[in-house]
């Protein structure tokens, strides 16, 4: 059913790009280059809004989002951002996942954890995520506890 894989593709367009959810509501079809694994994604927090960013997915996932799109010129997710909130919470509940990071923001949040636990120079990671400064991409390269001695044991292996 369709409604299924508009939710489908809010999950994996978010979990693979990093995007913000107002980006990812603003996803047409035709963005997404198959051939390339690429998701064109409208940088929309920033003033200029004719910025477009450029994530590579993987192939599998690029085509099994554009599966349900004959026409390239509509919306891959027509739906509301309260709506499209909604769903991703109730997606992260049933996958036991609770607390501040079952959210949309959790999956971006996510994004920028696994590009800095695996060596994603932070330049890339900065473009991918739309930040205009280096320094919001810190964040998610400051990593403690746990996730520090995770790095450090593969650096060492």
């Amino acid at each position: 059913n369709q409604e299924t894989g508009e939710k489908r593709n809010l999950a994996l367009i978010l979990f693979y790009t990093g995007c913000r959810i107002s980006e990812a509501l603003s996803i047409h079809a035709k963005d997404i280059q198959l051939n390339e694994g690429i998701v064109s994604i409208k940088t929309l927090k920033k003033r200029d809004k004719s910025h477009v960013r450029e994530v590579a997915i993987p192939h599998e996932v690029a085509a099994w989002i554009l599966s349900d799109h004959s026409n390239l010129d509509t919306k891959l997710i027509a739906m509301s951002r309260t709506t499209a909130w909604r769903h991703i919470t109730t997606l992260m509940r049933k996958a036991d996942i609770n607390g501040k990071h079952a959210t949309p923001k959790g999956l971006r949040h996510s994004f920028g954890m696994w590009c800095a636990f695996n060596a994603v120079p932070i330049t890339l990671c900065q473009r991918w995520m739309g930040h205009s400064s280096v320094q919001t991409t810190t964040i998610y390269y400051q990593v403690v506890g746990d996730e520090e001695r995770e790095m450090a044991r593969r650096l060492w292996a």
